[in-house]
């Protein structure tokens, strides 16, 4: 099985068939997107990088990402409010979330977190092989959907 991708070029009703997982990535330091987005390629996933968390849900909306790496700590909206959000929308609400942060470690921040309909976290600095593997195990069952398919 794959997971088809409506698009509209030109006025034009495109589907387009992924291969891969899709990953939204968000975080406002530029140069750590720059790096999660080089890794996250280079370990076979399609990635998708945004700076500014006021345009996350829209553009979740419309690219049906599989799985969304999200900064806490960002302005004007924090990554807390960007998952709540996530989490009300009938649309949504199933995609998974790995928070970043490394400053949200406190017991009332993994409770904040929870709330949130975060799955799960990873502290900042972290190693490429760990992501990686909160990734896989995040992803779960959505994997088997890309490696099923023959391709």
């Amino acid at each position: 099985m794959t997971s088809t991708i409506i698009e509209f070029q030109q006025d034009r009703h495109v589907e387009t068939e992924r291969t891969k997982p899709l990953i939204m990535i968000v975080d406002d330091n530029v140069e750590l997107l720059e790096e999660l987005e080089n890794l996250l390629k280079l370990g076979g996933y399609d990635v998708m990088a945004l700076s500014d968390g006021t345009t996350v849900l829209e553009t979740a909306l419309k690219d049906k990402p599989d799985l969304i790496l999200l900064d806490l700590k960002m302005s004007p909206k924090s990554g807390f409010q960007i998952a709540d959000e996530a989490k009300n929308s009938p649309f949504l609400k199933d995609i998974p979330v790995i928070a970043m942060t490394g400053f949200f470690t406190e017991k009332q921040h993994l409770l904040m977190m929870k709330l949130c309909g975060i799955r799960t976290s990873i502290l900042k600095p972290f190693r490429p092989l760990n992501l990686i593997t909160k990734i896989e195990f995040a992803l779960g069952n959505r994997m088997e959907e890309y490696e099923n398919d023959g391709t």
